[in-house]
């Protein structure tokens, strides 16, 4: 065991702050694995997860200054976890795109099914606009159905922090969507 292996967490985020690539190694070394079974978990795809850490990595490493990082292994396992979510999201879109531009079958497309096509990429815009924190949350909420206390479990935060940022997106979605005419009706649907 090297000298490394005993630095704590709060002594590798402080040097990693101040620049120093052993305080990053140590910690690249520390949380890789666990990193890249959390993303497997999620992505059944190793190259896949292996991409995700990786980007990761070479965020924590160019934000080092920027973020404020209290616990590093809480930090590193949201960020798999969103990075992997939106890794989820790409892969979907692209699906759909693929899906619709591809001829699957022969039906019409009538301009309800374009409407609410147009909705839904404008929403999905709007939502990919939110800060990272709101977005997950959002997201967990309305894509994957989870229930506000399921949410806060998985992220470590409190009940009432996931309801503020779900009103947050709520808001900010329906004055956007004022904006353009879309009524209350429509968010609903959503």
């Amino acid at each position: 065991m090297s000298a490394k292996d005993f630095y704590q967490e709060d002594e590798l985020a402080n040097a990693l702050v101040g620049g120093s690539e052993e305080a990053f190694a140590t910690i690249y070394d520390r949380y890789w694995k666990i990193l890249l079974g959390l993303a497997y978990k999620h992505t059944h795809d190793k190259m896949v997860a292996e991409e995700i850490v990786q980007e990761v990595f070479v965020s924590l490493w160019r934000r080092r200054t920027e973020v404020k990082i209290d616990t590093i292994s809480s930090y590193l396992a949201t960020a798999v976890k969103f990075a992997t979510f939106k890794q989820i999201q790409r892969t979907r879109r692209q699906q759909e795109i693929r899906d619709a531009v591809l001829p699957v079958d022969t039906r019409q497309l009538d301009e309800e099914y374009i409407d609410a096509r147009f909705l839904q990429e404008f929403i999905d815009g709007l939502v990919e606009k939110l800060p990272e924190k709101c977005q997950l949350i959002f997201r967990l909420s309305r894509e994957e159905h989870k229930t506000n206390k399921e949410i806060s479990s998985e992220l470590n935060v409190t009940e009432k922090a996931v309801e503020a940022q779900i009103t947050r997106a709520l808001k900010t979605l329906r004055v956007n969507l004022r904006k353009v005419g879309f009524s209350l009706f429509f968010l609903l649907l959503f």
